[in-house]
């Protein structure tokens, strides 16, 4: 599903190399996650897979479904099913969670010339997802992550994405900022999309978020390059013993 090959990004800024050569497969129906050392690469893989701004390729790739990403805008990616939750989602001041979720769902929908979905019909399906997030009517009707506490943005952003249901789902460090309740809504949120054609990319410091989510595959970032994959029992032993062995090891 998401392929990435020899992936090597420049901060355009600083003209600094943080991704130095990352390998990565994600298979549908797979959750895979990266852990990792501040500084290691793990938010840059994901920026430059969404498309965000001030990154330069400079080798390799990374296609979706066969579908080469990097030449494509931010809004084509995820028309073609990629979503990314971010470590802080943004607040966006003036419009409404309800508007900004319709507007979403019937772009992308036009985007896969699909019909878009009606007034009646999205009430219905954004409450019942809504509900299984404890997300509740007064929040679904304030502007987007305006005044939201950070678990509320974080359940917000899942809300996100599950009205998409995207091909591709990338969350990047959504354990941030939670306490344990909140952790496990999201936590149940996301395994309730989880299915045999959709892929998960879960970006995280610590096992107390897999414990929740149980990867497949776990990888070991350093330095901008995946230096070690192995099972769950890999996330367990960098809770134990930490990176500078694996990392040295490498």
């Amino acid at each position: 599903m998401l392929e990435i090959k020899n992936l090597q990004v420049k901060l355009e800024e600083e003209d600094k190399q943080i991704l130095k050569g990352v390998d990565l497969t994600v298979e549908a129906g797979k959750v895979h996650a990266i852990m990792g050392p501040n500084g290691s690469g793990k938010s840059t893989l994901s920026y430059v897979l969404s498309g965000k701004d001030g990154y330069t390729v400079t080798d390799g790739s990374a296609t979706l479904d066969g579908v080469d990403l990097l030449e494509m805008e931010p809004e084509d990616r995820a028309a073609a099913g990629l979503f990314l939750a971010f470590q802080y989602p943004v607040e966006i001041p003036g419009v409404g969670n309800m508007t900004f979720l319709r507007t979403a769902v019937n772009a992308q929908r036009k985007a896969r010339g699909q019909e878009e979905m009606s007034s009646t019909e999205f009430l219905k399906v954004v409450r019942e997802k809504a509900a299984s997030l404890k997300i509740d009517a007064e929040m679904l009707k304030r502007p987007v992550n305006v005044g939201f506490s950070g678990g509320e943005k974080k359940r917000n952003e899942i809300l996100q994405m599950a009205m998409l249901e995207p091909k591709m789902c990338i969350l990047d460090e959504t354990d941030s900022g939670l306490d344990v309740d909140a952790m496990r809504l999201v936590a149940d949120g996301v395994n309730a999309l989880r299915d045999e054609g959709r892929g998960f990319l879960v970006i995280t410091h610590y096992q107390r978020l897999l414990d929740h989510i149980k990867p497949d595959v776990v990888h070991i970032m350093s330095n901008g390059r995946i230096v070690k994959t192995g099972g769950p029992e890999l996330a367990l032993e960098v809770e134990q013993n930490g990176y500078a062995d694996l990392v040295e090891e490498a």
